[in-house]
C-alpha cells in the first residue's frame, strides 16, 4: 500500500491518508472544501470544487485521473445543497464515456459548521 498525500493539500486533521493506493485499486478519504491556505469558501459549489480538486490531486499522485473513479460518495448538511453540489460533479463528469457511481447522503453536519460538503472517491487503474 501507498499513502497518496498531494503537497498541493493540507495536511490531514488527524493520523490518516488523504489517499491510498494498493495494487490498481485507489480510494481517498472524504474531502472537504478546504483551500490549501486553510480558507473555506462559503458555498456549496465552491466548497465541492475543492473537494473535487482535492480528489483530482489525490488521483494525481497514483498516476490516475477522474476517468479511473468507479465510485463518489458525497455528503452534504442539506437537502437544499444537493442541486449544487450535482452541479459541479455534472460538469467534472460530462465528458467520461462510463459516468462513475455515485452515492448522496444527507448528514446532520462535519467538524466545522463551515464545512457543507464532502466527497470520497473510489478508482481503478486500468490493468
Amino acid at each position: 500500500m501507498k499513502a497518496l498525500a498531494p503537497a498541493t493539500m493540507p495536511a490531514p486533521f488527524g493520523s490518516y491518508s488523504h489517499g491510498v493506493a494498493s495494487g490498481l485499486l485507489i480510494v481517498t478519504s472524504g474531502q472537504l472544501g478546504l483551500a490549501a491556505d486553510g480558507t473555506i469558501p462559503a458555498g456549496v459549489e465552491a466548497q465541492a470544487e475543492l473537494c473535487f480538486s482535492n480528489i483530482r490531486a489525490i488521483l494525481a499522485e497514483a498516476e490516475a485521473d477522474l476517468s479511473h473513479v468507479l465510485r463518489f460518495t458525497a455528503f452534504v448538511t442539506r437537502r437544499e445543497h444537493m442541486a449544487d453540489y450535482m452541479a459541479v460533479r455534472d460538469r467534472l463528469v460530462a465528458g467520461l464515456a462510463t459516468k462513475p457511481a455515485s452515492t448522496l447522503l444527507i448528514v446532520s453536519g462535519f467538524t466545522r459548521p463551515e464545512f457543507l460538503v464532502e466527497v470520497e472517491a473510489m478508482a481503478l487503474l486500468p490493468h
